[in-house]
């Protein structure tokens, strides 16, 4: 179980007999779990780490018996701006946040966005609580959704919960769940499709399915028809590929409803999709402090429901 919060401004720490020499900052990282080795990667570099009352470095090694003394050097304040922009929280506490993201908002800071990403309201909404990640001020976001996806998304408040959190998404120990509407109706009610993705080697703002690819899973099953020439489906990811389950429907001939970067096309018979129709849902995950199971469900955005009270008509 991982603890949080800052350390002592310094804490000391014996070398136990089973380590003959080794490198400071494994030695560190394994004793104190709850700190990454970067951390105490940064903490050698800045010469806040002692041995028998002499600074060492990075590649110092350690013998058993010494007494390490250590601290970390002050998290520096991110360079974005904090800006006050509504956030719709499922749940939060001092190691974590899940929201329920707006289809339309970009996650992360780039070169085309402005001061309205999501890393710019979460530096408001978490002012103070942020104890660094990778030794600055800033959320740290443990997985992505596209810019027009809505749903769950986890934002961790310190490094440890980071680490621990991406582990977790890492290893595919958790459960995520998505709600899609698509064109056409599948013949069966549900399937597996196992295709690697990789990008596209002509379009390299697209993802597509083949050979050379990365292993990529998705389950998804049949919710609701309508009328022949829609359905909803409900999607279990067991990768987190880029693009996945837009990809990997298309492969399977039912693109996103208004999704043309992989194949969906206007069809007069269905009302016009505001965005690409894919909603983050549900979520499972171990709390990486309390060890407690989240299970947690993110209800369906206005433009989600309005389609789908239109498409009922059909």
């Amino acid at each position: 179980m991982l603890h949080s919060g800052r350390v002592p401004t310094t804490t000391s720490y014996t070398v136990p007999d089973t380590i003959r020499r080794e490198r400071a900052d494994k030695v560190l990282a394994r004793a104190f779990p709850e700190h990454s080795r970067v951390a105490f990667q940064r903490a050698l570099e800045a010469g806040l780490v002692k041995a028998d009352g002499k600074v060492i470095g990075q590649a110092d090694e350690v013998l058993r018996g010494q007494v390490l003394e250590f601290g970390f050097p002050e998290t520096t304040v991110a360079e974005l701006k904090a800006v006050d922009i509504p956030l719709n929280v499922i749940f939060e506490d001092k190691h974590l946040i899940v929201l329920n993201k707006a289809a339309g908002m970009v996650v992360h800071p780039g070169t085309n966005t402005g001061e309205d990403t999501m890393v710019h309201a979460l530096l408001a909404h978490c002012a103070g609580e942020l104890s660094g990640i990778g030794g600055v001020e800033r959320p740290g976001i443990v997985h992505r959704l596209d810019k027009e996806t809505s749903g769950l998304l986890v934002v961790a408040k310190h490094d440890a919960a980071h680490r621990a959190l991406s582990d977790q998404f890492a290893s595919r120990t958790l459960t995520k769940e998505y709600i899609a509407l698509v064109s056409g109706v599948p013949k069966a009610e549900s399937g597996t499709i196992d295709s690697a993705i990789s990008r596209h080697p002509v379009h390299r703002h697209r993802m597509t399915v083949g050979e050379g690819g990365r292993p990529s899973r998705t389950d998804w099953a049949v919710e609701k028809k309508f009328g022949g020439l829609a359905a909803l489906v409900r999607c279990r990811i067991h990768t987190g590929r880029t693009h996945q389950i837009r990809v990997h429907l298309k492969s399977i001939g039912h693109p996103l409803l208004g999704d043309p970067t992989y194949g969906w096309k206007p069809n007069p018979a269905l009302p016009v999709p505001p965005r690409v129709m894919l909603h983050a849902e549900h979520l499972i995950f171990t709390h990486p402090v309390t060890g407690k199971v989240m299970d947690l469900h993110a209800p369906l955005p206005k433009d989600f429901k309005q389609l789908l009270t239109a498409l009922r008509k059909l």
